[in-house]
């Protein structure tokens, strides 16, 4: 694989720009002999299924009412006042975000991209956008969790669980911000409320079966792939969680000198001197780039 260490002026991105971006990564997938994709919250907002915004102030003005919530990942992460409230929002939450969010261009732009490639993906997502894109699931690693799947809030198994109907009746059922009494599931095995299924940075997250059946086939790629020509294309990954994406695609780089870090974002975050010359930075539109390269 070709290093090209090309920092791009990232004051004014034109799409003439996005698409010299997008040669530039058509060539290097062209030349990597493994892709890894780590995709963020960026690749989902790319595709319009943004946090803040329009989309979000249609779906919760009463909740914004009365907690001044600013975005809606936030929002998600709130402690309630009870289980009828926390589950108010949260069915609202899994509608938009999964059961009926719709497909988006950016990911059947990455799937094309991808045809006939040796690739797998982490994606730090736990939206739908993978599953109607229809990837092959067998080749994403949700390291998240899913908003569709619900856990014991006390952890007390590892099992995840999943009720398309009761969602979608505690949304048409809720009032006042709360749903019925009767419609907040409970943990089939202690008793206590069930929650969506992700990570909280004090409790962790449920990992159940099909969990690490995943994080098994992610770890087998990348170990049939070291030393190969590997690119770890980064999409949309800021700094909230980089243990998961950023970090580790930056120390596999190091120790790969065939290796090449590519990171798509418009925001500019620091890039460890040891892999500089092993790193491609693209800040055009994601959505634009993606689309061109599959041309």
């Amino acid at each position: 694989m070709q290093h090209v260490n090309r920092y791009w002026e990232t004051e004014t991105v034109t799409k003439e720009a996005s698409l010299a971006q997008a040669d530039v990564l058509k060539q290097l997938i062209d030349e990597a002999e493994a892709i890894v994709i780590g995709v963020g919250a960026g690749m989902s907002a790319a595709a319009g299924f943004t946090y803040v915004g329009k989309r979000f102030t249609d779906a919760f003005p009463d909740f914004i009412r009365k907690y001044r919530f600013l975005d809606m990942l936030q929002a998600s992460l709130f402690e309630f006042e009870d289980e009828q409230e926390y589950w108010a929002f949260q069915s609202r939450f899994s509608l938009l975000n999964f059961f009926d969010q719709p497909v988006g261009q950016a990911y059947i732009d990455l799937r094309h991209l991808m045809s006939g490639e040796n690739y797998h993906v982490i994606t730090t997502n736990a939206d739908n956008a993978f599953y109607a894109a229809d990837f092959d699931m067998d080749n994403v690693f949700r390291i998240q969790g899913e908003y569709g799947l619900w856990q014991c809030s006390k952890h007390c198994h590892q099992q995840t669980y999943q009720d398309e109907a009761i969602i979608r009746q505690m949304v048409r059922e809720q009032s006042n911000m709360k749903v019925p009494a009767n419609l907040v599931p409970h943990c089939p095995k202690c008793g206590a409320g069930l929650e969506v299924n992700k990570r909280n940075e004090e409790k962790g997250m449920v990992e159940d079966s099909h969990f690490h059946e995943q994080k098994e086939r992610y770890e087998q790629f990348l170990k049939e792939n070291q030393g190969r020509k590997v690119l770890f294309l980064e999409i949309g990954v800021g700094h909230t969680t980089p243990q998961f994406i950023k970090h580790p695609f930056q120390q596999m780089t190091e120790e790969n000198a065939k290796a090449l870090f590519v990171t798509m974002n418009q925001k500019d975050y620091y890039i460890p001197h040891a892999i500089r010359h092993q790193t491609v930075r693209m800040d055009g539109n994601i959505a634009e780039v993606l689309h061109a390269s599959r041309k």
